[in-house]
């Protein structure tokens, strides 16, 4: 203790090295121990059937080691409070990085209690409506929260230095004008997080709902407070503000069920009979998994000059069954009607007289 006295001493010119070199120890000393914790705790989180527990290491593996680094400038700077001037300096910046650490733990606390209760939902269920619901409201929430602790901290640790605290003030008492003006431009960025706060309460998409938007099909991947990505069928993503969905209208095939009704049209002859294209229908759907054994029917929906039109409705538990089904359905019936009707699809007339031609041959008949 002497020597480290000795050491410590304001007359000794070593002091402040000796100071930072004991800071580094402390801190690589309790690196290590806050290391080993974790990779304990990781151990024992792979033995583990849940995924709470990988997902709370990862979340806790920064925070823990920057609230030692600001504990430790906290604790060594009193060993420097002859120091006037340098005591205050690292005195507050170690308060404000406690300030933002605790901050930092508090919304990884968040994260990890919200990943806690998504993980009780089960999306992959095809009846999953209440658990989108739920999940969608909670993601919103967990955003809302996150953003709430970060202004809240980040604003403490503002109001702490004083230079800027009155800096602060005098912004606030001198620049009305200045406020109105921001207030204006930001306008369409707070109507951004009040329409996903609105989303997430009244709900018009929802997580994994498939919609129909700007002519393209998709899932809802992610609704965050200002936006939504889209996943398109072909792996693209659509971004869409999120005040979109208030504003303009859209298809949303999954708001209440996820069962859906599909079409394919053929277009045929005239004289091809329908009910043995119904038979072959119903025995083509039977066998396939994509049918839920609600609907399955084929009706004549137009007549034109050359070709009547077919509709082939057929039902399925969601969409992307239903287009598979859709698509095996238009295959076979394709194939039955060539293997059994041959040319029995619709041909135009490439020559069909024109007025004038048929003037003419009144004309001729009338002579």
């Amino acid at each position: 203790m002497l020597f480290i006295d000795q050491f410590l001493s304001p007359e000794n010119p070593f002091r402040y090295p000796f100071i930072a070199l004991l800071f580094l120890a402390a801190f690589g000393i309790l690196t290590l121990i806050y290391r080993q914790i974790i990779k304990r705790w990781q151990k024992r989180a792979r033995k583990s059937q849940s995924t709470m527990d990988d997902f709370m290491v990862q979340l806790f593996r920064l925070p823990g080691i920057w609230l030692i680094f600001a504990l430790l400038l906290n604790l060594f700077s009193g060993l420097l409070s002859e120091e006037e001037q340098l005591y205050n300096v690292l005195s507050k910046i170690s308060q404000i990085m406690l300030t933002l650490n605790i901050g930092w733990i508090l919304v990884q606390v968040v994260r990890g209690l919200f990943h806690y209760w998504k993980k009780k939902f089960d999306i992959e269920n095809p009846d999953n409506l209440e658990a989108r619901k739920q999940l969608t409201q909670m993601s919103m929430i967990e955003r809302i929260s996150v953003i709430t602790i970060i202004f809240i901290f980040v604003a403490i640790a503002l109001m702490s230095i004083e230079q800027v605290r009155q800096l602060g003030v005098s912004l606030l008492a001198s620049a009305g004008v200045a406020g109105i003006i921001i207030g204006f431009a930001a306008q369409r960025s707070f109507g951004q997080i009040f329409s996903g706060i609105q989303i997430a309460f009244t709900q018009p998409i929802r997580l994994d709902d498939v919609v129909v938007i700007e002519g393209e099909w998709g899932r809802i991947e992610e609704i965050s407070i200002t936006y939504a990505v889209v996943r398109i069928w072909d792996e693209r993503r659509l971004i869409v503000p999120i005040d979109y969905f208030l504003n303009n209208p859209i298809q949303n095939w999954t708001r209440n069920t996820s069962q859906i009704l599909g079409t394919a049209f053929l277009y045929v002859s005239y004289d091809l009979p329908v009910e043995p294209l119904r038979e072959e229908l119903s025995r083509i759907v039977k066998d396939d998994p994509n049918w839920d054994g609600r609907v399955q029917n084929i009706q004549v929906t137009n007549s034109k000059e050359w070709y009547k039109e077919l509709r082939v409705l057929v039902s399925s538990a969601n969409s992307s069954r239903n287009w598979d089904l859709r698509v095996t359905v238009r295959e076979k019936l394709i194939d039955f009607i060539n293997a059994n009707y041959p040319g029995s699809f619709a041909k135009i007339n490439a020559f069909t007289p024109s007025t004038a031609d048929v003037e003419k041959r009144q004309v001729k008949l009338d002579e």
